[in-house]
């Protein structure tokens, strides 16, 4: 108990006003940011920072509380401040540089300088006083290259291999994960390995499990709920923001990974990340917050929180939550619960699920079919909502079966076609950030070209449209000429180039949606292990499917069936029977190599 008092004192030390929290006179991003550089001869410099992150609130207390700090950019800068989460076409145009992303620009919007990270004030003061000196653009600033889409839709065979050995000498094969120093699921990069080891490959197999088990440390064992990641190289070092993000991502993996290996800590693991996203994240109408603070204040930090039990953190109280709402943070937290819910089959979590998704439709939606990001967006719309929201609807339309979730969906693949460049790829945002230097060219954020291509795919199979088809294969021409030039592992765009060569496992439930028998078998496909799988539901009274590709036969009593490869199995009407029939379709699936 002293030590919650010792806390509790600094809590209320943490309070009282000081002169140097004031800071530099902190600008918002806006059109005319640039002609007012220009007018008053200034550096404009932004502060990319993100209302949950650790090292920007070290950077506002430290760095930006410097005298000689605030001194310099009286002088000759305009000091701009943006929450990240807030303005996608920023976060996604600068999102390898953060968080805190430091960018420094000349008045005509050319880019000077651009930090990752943390800067102590002695350097910030070296960096500022330099560039006025010298307003070069430094090493960071690289050249920009057009691309010009391929000719193909696909990967040609030695891109492939190129890009999967990249992927695969990522691998820290000591302590699991890709990347070395900071520790973290990528999300691309363990779908991968999970097609991999679908397929039966037991070095992929192994790398899923060994991240998977390792990972465990960054749940918080008292509220639940995932931590960023750990630096340091090691596991066991976590830096405690709680950015829904990586709740709904590591919630829908660990519920796939619980489907393919029934091991029981996955589900656990699963569990206790949906506990933390409902309890915490979840707000009264129904959609879900942004993130919680990693820390309690500047004196009260993560690492001393969050050793503490629930009553002791209670009674000092919560790290912030940004209770922004956002469409595309709410998409994934609905696909996340959806997957749960699939190997739960907790209707609680469902209807949590649903009702969140409603909830964007009534105040998110645009009348075109996308998504705007917050009740009032600067710039915009952004591809990410609508992607992200249209994701989510498939997951649902999958899940229940119910053909309006499958109707949004389409329509939010819509308004995807709408930011479509026809010199290829798709803009991130429909409105440029600005006019002025790096801002006249609209930015295409290669994440999003991957999950367009991805969605666009998922889309036209239950569908069966050349529209569709064609979207995607829009995007994958761009990220097959992108990735030549892309150093970094890119397990996205494998993910991509298989999903569009490869049919989905499909499974189709035949029976009345109000039959217990054809429930129970909607209930065994959902949990089954594909974490690429179409997965529909065909009561009759309600006429065909949308892409009725598979004429299926009324037997008289609910039945399953699973097809690959424009093979159907016979019907299944049980679990052990579903399950021998999806496995005796996964033998029939060409292996990638022989599609190109």
């Amino acid at each position: 108990m002293r030590l919650v008092r010792t806390i509790a004192m600094l809590v209320a030390l943490s309070a009282s006003p000081s002169g140097a929290a004031d800071g530099p006179a902190w600008s918002d991003w806006s059109h005319d940011l640039f002609a007012r550089a220009a007018t008053e001869q200034r550096f404009v410099i932004l502060d990319l920072e993100a209302v949950w992150c650790h090292w920007c609130h070290v950077m506002e207390k430290t760095t930006y509380a410097d005298p000689k700090v605030q001194e310099l950019l009286a002088a000759k800068y305009l000091p701009v401040r943006v929450d990240q989460d807030a303005n996608p076409d920023l976060s996604s145009r600068y999102g390898d540089w953060g968080w805190p992303a430091t960018i420094v620009f000349a008045p005509d919007g050319s880019e000077i300088a651009k930090i990752r990270g943390y800067i102590e004030p002695e350097r910030m003061q070296a960096l500022l006083k330099a560039i006025i000196d010298d307003p070069s653009p430094g090493p960071s600033v690289g050249e920009a290259f057009e691309i010009k889409p391929a000719a193909s839709a696909f990967l040609g065979k030695a891109q492939r291999a190129g890009l999967i050995r990249t992927f695969d000498e990522s691998y820290d094969d000591k302590l699991g994960g890709w990347g070395e120093n900071q520790k973290y699921i990528d999300a691309d990069s363990l779908d991968l390995a999970i097609s991999r080891a679908e397929a039966g490959d037991s070095t992929a197999t192994r790398r899923a499990r060994q991240t998977l088990d390792a990972a465990i440390a960054l749940i918080d064992p008292v509220w639940g709920g995932v931590f960023q990641y750990s630096e340091g190289g090691t596991w066991s070092h976590p830096h405690f923001e709680k950015i829904i993000s990586f709740q709904a991502q590591y919630l829908r993996q660990y519920s796939q990974a619980y489907a393919q290996w029934k091991d029981p800590k996955y589900l656990a693991a699963a569990r206790d990340v949906e506990r933390y996203l409902t309890g915490f994240l979840l707000g009264p109408d129904g959609a879900f917050y942004v993130s919680q603070d990693a820390d309690l204040n500047h004196d009260v930090d993560g690492h001393t929180y969050y050793a503490l039990a629930d009553a002791e953190r209670r009674a000092l109280g919560l790290p912030r939550i940004d209770k922004n709402l956002y469409a595309r943070e709410n998409g994934w937290a609905i696909s996340g619960l959806v997957a749960y819910y699939d190997v739960s089959n907790d209707p609680k979590v469902l209807d949590i699920a649903e009702r969140s998704a409603k909830w964007v439709l009534a105040d998110r939606a645009l009348p075109d079919g996308g998504f705007r990001h917050g009740d009032k967006d600067r710039g915009g719309p952004f591809l990410g909502d609508t992607v992200a929201m249209g994701q989510a609807l498939l997951d649902l339309y999958a899940a229940t079966g119910n053909r309006d979730w499958l109707t949004a969906a389409s329509k939010a693949g819509d308004a995807i076609a709408s930011f479509r460049d026809e010199a290829g790829g798709f803009f991130t945002s429909k409105t440029s950030e600005g006019t002025a230097g790096v801002f006249a060219k609209p930015a295409k954020l290669i994440d999003d070209q991957i999950q367009v291509a991805r969605f666009m795919n998922m889309l036209n199979r239950y569908y069966g449209d050349e529209r569709t088809r064609a979207l995607a294969s829009h995007a994958m021409r761009y990220l097959s000429a992108a990735s030549a030039d892309m150093p970094r592992p890119l397990p996205g765009v494998l993910l991509a180039d298989d999903e569009l060569a490869l049919e989905p496992t499909h499974l189709t439930i035949v029976g009345h949606k109000d039959d217990g028998r054809a429930q129970a078998l909607h209930a065994i496909a959902r949990a089954l292990p594909a974490r690429y799988k179409r997965l529909e539901w065909l009561d009759l009274r309600e006429g065909k499917l949308p892409n009725p590709d598979v004429d299926y036969p009324d037997l008289g009593e609910p039945a399953a069936f699973a097809c690959s490869n424009r093979i159907c199995s016979f019907p299944a009407f049980s679990a052990e029977e579903l399950q021998a029939n999806v496995a005796q379709m996964a033998k029939l699936k060409p292996a990638r190599a022989a599609q190109n």
